[in-house]
């Protein structure tokens, strides 16, 4: 077991998971480095220790451990943190891995869903679908409910159902002070507000209860890929899609994206709907797990090959009122046309979102981008070593071309999109809410137990 008098709270963390040797990884353990499951290798990180609990009490017993020992605890369900913040994002936290959660049930009666924080989107598509149900959420299926279901949860049923997070009606959290409590809408409202869109720096959630709806069961997707060499035509191409999704009697059964690289312009989407035409690029689905898929999804896939890369992502929200003017998307296209990336490995996706996300008020839960209509997630990749500076300017400076046909305009960001540069990632994040987000932190964990670099902190 290494040199067990070298970290602190070591028994203590042991007894926590019943002194089983295979639920804790200690930092002096032998090829400790090798367990340390890094997302993005361009930020590496070094717990001292990690956990893999069994049950809530156990999270409890080293929540508990942890404060005694004065360490910081951050929760980790799928990994997909783009600055590795499930692992706590800086050396020395405890890790509470919560693979383990895989609890899962469907009430017959009112199609509640219960089920384990540590459930991946794959594995709950497939869960639910079982009994002809479906949430909206994302479409990687690697992705963990313990974040994705907390930080937001876009995807392309969010128009008509809304975000992941919205479909929480109940959760199960462990507190700073290793309670466990059940939030929601009569319980807990204080929690629940902070755990629906901030829950990395409130506490741990290990069980979520959803509303579901009855699955599609026929949609049409669609892709059309434009090769173009010519600044021009991408912007009149880009031009032409953005009047499309900002057209305010637009179906909330259409989902679109448009991917921009240095391949050219992909645009694809769906319909969830029968199909009406006979398109060549169109394809007819009547399964929910062909719905869901996404071709920005799949580029990605393909660029990384599902293993850690050294990365670096942005993303920026657009309102009605702040869409990409006609002369800033020729800008935009001017500047990523002649700009040094870095790398050859890049590109920028642009999500088409708002309807029923836009129905919920910017102050119901923590998760602030209620009136964004338009994501924005540029992502540039270093297959050979870490991300260069040159590659870093190009994504700021992408950012600001945009920004600079709106002076003034809070554009945000997605708290799912890490950013580990960003001058004041709270307020990016969390906008508005942020004031109620700090006085619940003083409340539930004034000495800031629940930690990453970027998460909520008290009041000063």
């Amino acid at each position: 077991m290494g040199t067990i008098q070298s970290i602190p709270g070591h028994d203590c963390l042991l007894a926590a998971v019943g002194y089983d040797a295979s639920l804790v990884t200690f930092r002096t353990d032998a090829f400790f480095a090798s367990h340390i499951p890094l997302y993005n290798l361009n930020i590496p990180v070094y717990p001292v220790v990690l956990t893999y609990p069994k049950t809530t009490d156990q999270v409890a017993d080293i929540v508990s451990c942890s404060v005694d020992n004065g360490y910081k605890v951050q929760a980790r369900s799928g990994g997909h943190s783009y600055a590795n913040y499930g692992l706590g994002g800086s050396n020395g936290a405890v890790v509470v891995d919560l693979k383990s959660f895989q609890q899962f049930s469907v009430d017959p009666d009112t199609h509640i869903a219960t089920i384990g924080a540590g459930t991946l989107l794959g594995d709950l598509q497939t869960r639910l679908d079982h009994g002809g149900r479906a949430v909206a959420h994302g479409t990687c299926p690697q992705v963990g409910m313990g974040g994705h279901f907390t930080i937001g949860g876009l995807g392309p049923m969010s128009r008509e159902w809304g975000m992941a997070l919205d479909h929480v009606v109940e959760a199960e959290v462990v507190l700073a002070n290793s309670t466990v409590i059940r939030a929601s809408d009569s319980h807990n409202q204080d929690v629940f507000f902070a755990i629906k869109g901030a829950a990395a720096g409130f506490g741990i959630v290990t069980e979520f209860k959803l509303r579901t709806h009855e699955a599609p069961r026929e949609a049409v997707q669609y892709s059309f890929t434009w090769n173009l060499g010519n600044t021009a035509e991408k912007s009149k191409l880009f031009k032409d899609w953005q009047r499309l999704i900002s057209s305010e009697n637009l179906s909330r059964k259409f989902a679109t994206e448009l991917v921009i690289s240095g391949a050219g312009v992909l645009i694809s989407g769906t319909y969830f709907g029968p199909r009406e035409d006979n398109s060549a690029n169109i394809v007819s689905l009547t399964d929910w797990m062909g719905m869901v898929g996404s071709g920005a999804e799949t580029l990605m896939v393909s660029v990384v090959g599902g293993i850690p890369v050294p990365f670096y992502a942005k993303s920026m929200s657009f309102t009605p009122e702040n869409l990409i003017p006609d002369d800033g998307v020729d800008a935009m296209f001017e500047y990523m046309d002649r700009t040094d990336k870095g790398t050859l490995t890049w590109f920028v996706i642009f999500d088409l979102e708002g309807g029923a996300t836009n129905d919920v008020p910017t102050n119901a839960t923590a998760y602030a981008h209620r009136e964004a209509i338009m994501w924005m997630q540029s992502y540039a990749v270093n297959l050979f070593g870490p991300i260069s500076k040159t590659t870093k300017e190009f994504l700021n400076g992408l950012n600001a071309v945009i920004a600079s046909y709106h002076p003034g305009a809070d554009f945000g960001a997605y708290p799912g999109y890490v950013d580990p540069y960003l001058d004041d990632p709270q307020r990016a994040y969390w906008g508005t809410n942020l004031p109620k987000l700090r006085t619940i932190k003083a409340d539930i964990d004034p000495h800031d137990v629940f930690h990453n670099p970027q998460s909520v902190r008290r009041p000063t």
